[in-house]
């Protein structure tokens, strides 16, 4: 068997193979690259939307550092979802169903092509945690690389984020933002390729892919238009070459410490509370015990050092600027709060690697540990008889700690976004939107188009919000979400009605409505479900398998 062909020397060589052969050379692969190991390069390519539009050419560079050090790469593609373009509208449900099918759908490929070892290159949200899953569920050796935050637009003077454009359609909708800003705005907020600017979800995951160790750390900082990016990929491609020779593998390096590692970046960052989702789901994935209360107590323990939007000043290229995900890793370090034996994809420790910080001397981006944001992180894991499996709020970017009003209940994202738009939510009310969960959406919707609505209007620090669906890491207010169980499985959030007093305490982590339990009994006893909304295809298969939010909201 010639080097490092563990797997691939089963589908190329010997006198029986040769169909195979003639087939790859059909292609453009010659014997010796035949004979030197196979590495899969697993793209999230899509022509629609700019976190993953430049990643075709980064591929590019990822192939040349392969072949460079000795393997023959093969790219294939795979689905891709935009969040924020399918944001409030039907297609919003097949994002999180999208980060399954992606799994899979490189499982699969790589699994049939009996690859040695695997780059996956992510942009958009989904695309990070389903590539991380991939590898885990194969166990071979392999890394993620992803492509990179967007630059921030500039709108009268200001930096500018997708986030903002959200918020302006609530102003536009209550008449404080004219028609001509509005279109400005959305004409500049969005300079390139890139993924979305702030602390939102695909950052967040990118800071995870780092702390977690199975990105390189210094890789996912750099912003995807930054020149240094090409030598990154080409760096990765030659580091998994470097995985394949150590027999350094996915659940090596996924382990208790350092998934504990990443959630602690998350809540040291400020991070988007799809996090909580995507790192129990891969958890799942690699064999490795989590629970959703190990957010919250992580989260109590850690300070949000990080000042990034939403809830903060700065972007992630400001990040980058001040010394990258690699100062966040220092200051968790500095703090006692890093597991920092933890091995990474480059045989470093992730002690070894926060050493190596470089921090920009006047940085203002991430804090001293002297003088934090706040004293603890930004997620907080809510109980109580409306979530008794638990609901996640993002407690960076406001001080708002409890909150009592009436329930103001919608059965869908639409009916609440119109009533925001029509000036009907009134101060002291409890946003409830239900029938969002992952079997009832299906697929647990981001709500960004309604908390956006709700900051734009004026009324981000004046309502809760509650929902069995999710945010967009954008998001920022007293706002829950995964709350479960989903009230299409009967959970509590069903028994809701119009006028019902609901309570946030974050301080005692309580989520509750002011009703007996009895009453709550009552009320669901009548309550029927609504019929599924897709009775064939991915979506209704997807409903048919998937767990509740409390568990990653995982397929099998």
């Amino acid at each position: 068997m010639p080097p490092l062909k563990w797997n691939s020397s089963a589908l190329t060589d010997g006198p029986n193979r040769a169909p195979a052969r003639a087939m790859l050379k059909a292609v453009g692969f010659t014997d010796e690259d035949l004979h030197r190991p196979l590495v899969g390069v697993a793209n999230t390519w899509i022509e629609i939307g700019p976190c993953n539009y430049h990643l075709r050419g980064l591929a590019a560079h990822v192939k040349a550092g392969i072949r460079a050090a000795g393997g023959t790469p093969m790219e294939f593609n795979t689905v891709s979802i935009s969040d924020g373009i399918t944001m409030g509208t039907e297609g919003m449900r097949t994002s999180l169903v999208s980060r399954e099918v992606m799994a899979d759908s490189i499982e699969l490929v790589a699994r049939g092509n009996l690859f040695d070892a695997l780059v996956v290159l992510v942009g958009c949200d989904k695309t990070i945690p389903a590539g991380i899953m991939a590898l885990a569920r194969l166990n071979i050796p392999g890394l993620v690389l992803y492509g990179g935050s967007i630059a921030p637009g500039h709108w009268h003077n200001t930096d500018v984020t997708i986030q903002d454009v959200f918020e302006a359609v609530g102003a536009h909708a209550t008449g404080r933002l004219k028609d001509a800003d509005l279109s400005t705005l959305e004409s500049q907020a969005c300079p390139g390729p890139g993924a979305c600017g702030g602390q939102f979800t695909a950052n967040t995951m990118a800071t995870v892919c780092e702390c977690l160790g199975i990105s390189a750390m210094g890789s996912a900082s750099v912003p995807a238009m930054d020149h240094a990016k090409d030598d990154v990929a080409r760096r990765t491609g030659a580091l998994v070459l470097d995985l394949l020779r150590r027999d350094l593998r996915p659940r090596q390096i996924i382990t208790r410490h350092s998934i504990e590692n990443a959630i602690a970046a998350v809540a040291a960052t400020g991070g988007s509370t799809n996090a909580v989702l995507h790192l129990l789901a891969i958890a799942h994935e690699a064999g490795v015990p989590l629970e959703i209360e190990d957010f919250d107590r992580i989260s109590c323990r850690v300070p949000l050092v990080a000042d990034l939007k939403p809830g903060g000043r700065y972007v992630a290229t400001d990040l980058y600027r001040a010394g990258g995900i690699a100062l966040v890793a220092r200051r968790l370090l500095d703090a006692g709060l890093l597991h920092g034996d933890a091995v990474t994809v480059t045989g470093r420790t992730i002690a070894e690697e926060a050493g190596t910080a470089t921090e920009t001397q006047g940085q203002q981006v991430v804090r001293p540990l002297t003088d934090p944001v706040k004293p603890n992180g930004g997620l907080a894991i809510l109980k109580g008889n409306l979530a008794p499996e638990g609901a996640v709020v993002k407690i960076a970017g406001h001080d708002l700690r409890h909150h009592r009003g009436p329930a103001r209940v919608f059965d869908g994202e639409e009916a609440a976004f119109a009533a925001v738009a029509r000036s009907q939510i009134k101060p002291g009310d409890v946003v409830v939107i239900r029938y969002e969960g992952p079997f009832g959406g299906p697929g647990m919707r981001e709500m960004l188009a309604v908390t956006g609505a709700i900051v734009g209007a004026g009324l981000g620090d004046a309502v809760a919000l509650l929902t069995d669906g999710r945010f967009s890491g954008a998001t920022h207010g007293l706002m829950a979400g995964h709350v479960a169980p989903e009230a299409a499985r009967g959970g509590p959030i069903a028994a809701l009605r119009d006028g019902d007093t609901v309570v946030f305490d974050v301080g005692q982590r309580l989520l509750r409505v002011e009703l007996s339990e009895s009453e709550i009994k009552d009320r669901l006893s009548t309550w029927t479900p609504p019929p599924p909304r897709f009775t064939s295809g991915v979506m209704a298969k997807y409903a048919r398998l998937v767990s509740s939010a409390a568990r990653g909201a995982v397929t099998m």
